[in-house]
């Protein structure tokens, strides 16, 4: 702490006159050192019989000349400061070692991605605008001629081929720029964005995702069930909190042992999602194969996102894991085969992963691949469809249109947004970020704080060393020709708008991007009227 205090010290100096004015335009109600404003109309909202009771919680912490995200500053009341995002900002601000999410714009590249290795923490000239915490004044967004001459140069780059852009008053739901916002485009990784909404509303927050063992007696065989949760680990730290192949080992040993049973036959069941494993891109190291019982992701290396080789067979080398692990609580088991877990067999033992909360923002953060199309499945499921890609479809649009967004246009073809016949619209993704808001929405909450921090986590990691840094929070998308950036700005009087960007026929990816990350970069020092 006293290196990283050293090091940010002569920018303190350098920025201090110009954060200085803002901060005495907050009124604080946290702890000396811990500034935030409040979300628009976000404030403690009361909770209705059979919606989540910690939803209001959420908070983005604010990061103020490099310094409020140091260590000790970050505090949470919710069910991923263990695991999740606080946990992440804070070890970024210290340390800054890069993240590996994803975006998909090559083979084994990610766009947008630093290398490995430090540097200085960037100074955020504003703060994130608070979930749940006091209130400070909401002003209106920003309107007219001023905001259209601020964005409109910065989105007629001749980078970009068609081009869909939504900017929305988050407090009041209002379009205050848009340019064709109404027209469907590809999407690449902002797809998250529609599949985190659907999940949130289908299954709640709280859901967790659950791998089991079942015991047929009159065979001694053993069946690992596949519960759909791409997060299981089988490594032996397990620092992200995710379910454990090695304590469901252990307990199925145990209950194994109730019974005086030490040999056995090791089947796994992954029947769960009927219907292909691969998606349409096949073989790519962006994901693994499409199955409902599989282990870090199925990566072969010790990588926890982004691109990775992926066993072949990701059931089987689980269910090989898992025989290994029986083994050394003193169980011997069969090499596994694939069968089914029947109405006979008694259960063992369960391991669940961390809450949906946690997923979706992990998902978001780093561009989870596996983690988007396995909760696009549980939400086919949760709704009585198919868990394959028609199901999916179905299901997503389904959820929506119970939420209320505009449709028109859109076409979900999978849940990571790889599939390039998606079609959304900057107006669906504005809508459901501002629906993501709505104190009567509180399951949706973590929509928002999923999204990366510019220059702090996740894929925006490495972006806007220069410009909005810990104020811009947004989803990134990225494929050969299509660069995407939707999510919330604070800007300049402290109005929280919510944007999207959709580019398509993009010739040149990094000035693409760069423009987009100007384009948000103007809204944050936009005090357009």
């Amino acid at each position: 702490m006293e290196r990283f205090a050293n090091a940010v010290r002569p920018r303190l100096a350098r920025t201090a006159a110009t954060v200085r004015p803002r901060l005495a335009r907050l009124r604080p109600r946290r702890p000396e050192g811990a500034v935030t404003a409040a979300l628009p109309r976000i404030t403690r909202a009361v909770v209705r019989p059979g919606t989540w009771p910690g939803a209001w919680r959420f908070t983005v912490v604010a990061a103020t000349a490099g310094t409020v995200l140091a260590a000790g500053v970050v505090s949470a009341a919710g069910p991923w400061d263990s695991t999740g995002q606080r946990t992440t900002e804070q070890d970024r601000a210290v340390a800054l070692e890069a993240t590996r999410g994803t975006d998909h714009g090559g083979t084994h590249g990610n766009a947008g991605t630093p290398p490995r290795g430090s540097r200085t923490p960037p100074s955020a000239p504003s703060v994130l605008t608070g979930l749940g915490g006091g209130a400070t004044t909401v002003k209106s967004a920003p309107v007219g001629k001023a905001l259209t001459g601020t964005l409109a140069p910065l989105l007629k780059s001749p980078a970009f081929g068609g081009l869909s852009a939504s900017v929305v008053d988050a407090s009041t739901g209002r379009s205050v720029y848009g340019d064709d916002a109404e027209d469907a485009l590809t999407p690449a990784s902002t797809t998250k964005i529609v599949t985190a909404a659907a999940a949130l509303a289908a299954l709640g927050p709280d859901h967790r995702l659950t791998t089991r063992t079942t015991f047929e007696p009159d065979t001694k065989e053993v069946i690992l069930v596949g519960g759909g949760d791409p997060t299981l680990t089988a490594r032996e730290k397990n620092p992200a909190g995710s379910a454990s192949l090695r304590d469901l080992a252990g307990r199925t040993a145990a209950a194994l042992a109730e019974r005086g049973v030490r040999e056995v036959t090791l089947s796994y069941d992954t029947t769960l999602y009927p219907g292909g494993e691969r998606h349409p891109i096949g073989v790519n190291p962006n994901l693994a194969a499409l199955t409902p019982l599989m282990a870090d992701e199925a990566r072969v290396n010790d990588s926890a996102s982004g691109p990775a080789d992926r066993f072949a067979d990701p059931a089987a080398e689980a269910a090989r894991k898992f025989g290994t692990f029986l083994k050394d609580h003193g169980v011997e088991a069969t090499p596994p085969g694939p069968s089914k877990s029947t109405a006979r067999a008694g259960a063992l033992a369960t391991v669940s992963s961390p809450p949906l909360a946690t997923l979706v923002e992990r998902m978001l953060t780093n561009s989870d691949n596996d983690l988007a199309e396995a909760l696009a499945r549980h939400t086919a499921i949760a709704t009585g469809e198919r868990a394959d890609f028609a199901g999916v479809s179905a299901a997503v649009r389904a959820q929506l249109q119970k939420l209320g967004v505009p449709l028109k246009g859109a076409a979900f073809k999978d849940g990571s947004g790889l599939d390039r016949g998606n079609r959304l619209t900057a107006g669906l993704l504005t809508a459901l970020l501002v629906k993501s808001g709505d104190p009567a929405h509180p399951e949706l909450r973590p929509v928002l704080t999923g999204l990366p921090v510019a220059g702090f986590t996740g894929t925006l990691t490495g972006r806007y060393a220069d410009g909005a840094a810990g104020v811009v929070r947004a989803k990134t998308g990225t494929l050969t020709g299509v660069n995407a950036l939707a999510g919330t700005v604070v800007d300049r009087e402290g109005r929280l708008l919510a944007f999207a960007f959709l580019a398509t026929g993009t010739t040149d990816p990094t000035t693409a991007q760069a423009a987009l990350d100007k384009a948000a970069t103007a809204l944050a020092a936009c005090g357009c009227r």
